[in-house]
């Protein structure tokens, strides 16, 4: 898809009404307010600004166009957003791709529309069926589930879908490319509970068939193949149904079965979502992450449990997300059934989450013998793995120093078997988490930044200051390509994006809507010295994480017995320990 397909729809809208079907905006000079759809703030300080067609929340530090905005709230992807709005501004996608994609956007209509007619079929025959209603009271499952998750019934016939969708003018071909036939021609699905996968705008591309009675060598739950609309390594269930509870409640539940999913919908608890069978990938995880960072795993605790829960930590790691687990009573296998004897258990079970790497080192504890050599052994060893995963060196450390109490060993050896469990990983001790980008600039954590970079953009004199800063002391490739253009082109207030910048305009326009917003009143003066202070914030900020690092090398050296190495960390950490008394001073 091209730019020219992007402008077109963003031409065609305004962002302002857009973000107005979700936030309700009120007037505030050039610009709107409101309050955050992204935290549950009293005071408004969410801003759109239709000259800039931007967006911005200064309560969690986000923003961006119309399309990160649906992103954000949606749960999209950037293609899955673009779709949305396109079909909001009446634009056809299809004549701005080449031949070979427009086939493609075709036959993408086509499978959506047999799967539409397809769950009205199911939804058709579920009303029909006593066995499909029977199964459905068994279950416990109301009316509204039913309609929320267009729940329907396949019946047990040879080609019953099949006949209905050739006499609606679908080839074979079509009908074998949405996966909804079997190799023989006939249904997949015969028999089953059918239970609609959507995507996240929520149109049908698939279906989970849940099997009525006991059938010999039939599956229980038998899935749509990898077709061109459904891909499992990507697909979410239940996130269509669950977006706004999860951004309301500020976090998210994943469970294993997709019943569970609808079971506890159905009982209140809505911001629940299922990975539909497979294991958790990264897609799974970012496509969470735009709703919010707090993920709880409700994974059975056997070893396929835990092994499941080993490498969500380890994407994790590299997503940035905060995993916990939920932790199941004995006497239900899993969350439907607690939900059937209790919903209040369930919510208690999801209110008293365990952080992961915790939880599957405990499991680890109780597989091994910790009073045997051996066992510690092994323990020592799994646990390591798992934890060199960590990114954050703090929270290594906690894990570490916590292994080390579990068996009685002293930290220096956990240091000693960490350094060479990392150089048989090739010195691969950890993954790092991705810098910013221009698509996602903002975070909480370096406001703090985008208020320096604010305030010099619209104050001439104050971009001065920026000759005597390190660029490198600020995060993220966006951040220090605008204070290096500063220390290079001083002197000028903007209003409007350099053309020098144009690879990070999205950036540089929310940052403009901040000025506006917070400085534009301010005088001269009170901006030249908010940006002095800024700086020295930036540079404590940095110095303070250089101490942290030293600290931690120099830890690792005494358990090394390091001593050379360990007395000219002591040098340097003093040093600056007095540069940054000296800065606090100030």
């Amino acid at each position: 898809m091209n730019d020219d397909a992007k402008e077109e729809v963003r031409a065609r809208l305004n962002i302002e009404d857009v973000v107005g079907e979700y936030v309700q905006l009120k007037r505030a000079g050039r610009n709107f307010k409101g309050l955050s759809p992204f935290t549950s703030e009293k005071t408004p300080s969410f801003f759109v600004s239709p000259e800039k067609q931007i967006w911005h929340d200064f309560s969690s530090n986000r923003g961006g166009d119309v399309y990160s905005f649906v992103m954000e709230l949606e749960g999209m992807d950037f293609r899955a957003a673009l779709e949305h709005l396109a079909r909001k501004a009446g634009v056809d996608l299809a004549q701005y791709q080449s031949a070979g994609n427009q086939r493609i956007a075709e036959r993408k209509k086509r499978l959506l529309e047999a799967h539409r007619l397809a769950t009205r079929y199911y939804q058709a025959n579920l009303v029909r069926s006593q066995r499909a209603i029977d199964y459905i009271h068994q279950r416990r499952l109301n009316k509204q589930a039913l309609e929320d998750f267009l729940i329907g019934y396949a019946p047990d016939s040879g080609s019953a879908l099949t006949d209905a969708l050739t006499k609606r003018g679908f080839t074979s071909g079509e009908l074998r490319d949405a996966g909804l036939v079997n190799r023989f021609g006939g249904d997949l699905f015969r028999g089953r509970l059918m239970v609609p996968l959507m995507d996240p705008s929520g149109q049908v591309i698939g279906f989970t068939g849940r099997i009525i009675g006991e059938v010999d060598n039939a599956p229980k739950y038998l899935n749509t193949p990898q077709t061109l609309l459904y891909d499992k390594g990507r697909h979410i269930f239940g996130l269509s149904q669950a977006k706004e509870a999860i951004r309301e409640s500020g976090f998210v539940v994943v469970v294993e079965g997709n019943m569970d999913v609808v079971s506890s919908h159905q009982a209140g608890v809505r911001n629940v979502v299922a990975t539909a069978g497979t294991a958790m990938t990264e897609h799974h995880l970012r496509a969470l992450k735009r709703l919010t960072g707090d993920i709880r795993l409700a994974f059975d605790g056997d070893k396929a449990g835990v092994a499941a829960s080993e490498r969500a930590i380890a994407i994790a790691a590299t997503v940035d997300v905060e995993l916990s687990i939920i932790s199941m009573p004995d006497e239900a296998k899993d969350p439907d059934e607690l939900i059937q004897e209790d919903v209040a258990k369930w919510q208690q079970a999801i209110d008293d989450t365990q952080p992961a790497v915790q939880w599957v080192i405990a499991q680890y504890a109780a597989r091994e013998d910790l009073r045997s050599a051996a066992g510690k052994r092994a323990f020592t060893t799994a646990s390591l793995r798992l934890v060199a995963a960590l990114s954050d060196d703090v929270e290594r450390q906690h894990y570490e120093d916590e292994i080390a109490q579990m068996i009685g060993s002293s930290r220096q050896a956990i240091i000693a078997k960490r350094q060479k469990l990392a150089d048989e990983s090739r010195g691969e001790t950890r993954l790092k988490t991705p810098a910013v980008t221009e698509h996602e600039p903002l975070d909480n954590r370096y406001a703090y930044q985008d208020d320096l970079l604010a305030v010099a953009l619209i104050d001439g004199p104050s971009q001065e200051l920026f000759g005597d800063l390190d660029s490198t002391w600020l995060d993220g490739e966006a951040r220090q390509l605008l204070a290096r253009y500063f220390a290079r082109h001083h002197g000028t207030a903007h209003s409007q994006v350099p053309l020098e910048l144009h690879q990070i305009e999205t950036y540089v326009k929310i940052l403009l809507l901040r000025a506006d917003t917070r400085y534009a009143d301010w005088s001269d003066n009170d901006r030249y010295f908010e940006t002095a202070r800024l700086i020295r914030q930036v540079e404590q900020e940095h110095k303070k994480q250089t101490r942290d690092e030293l600290t931690e090398r120099l830890r690792d050296a005494e358990a090394a017995g390091d001593d050379s190495a360990a007395d000219e960390l002591r040098a340097q950490l003093h040093s600056l320990i007095k540069e940054i008394a000296r800065g606090q001073r100030r």
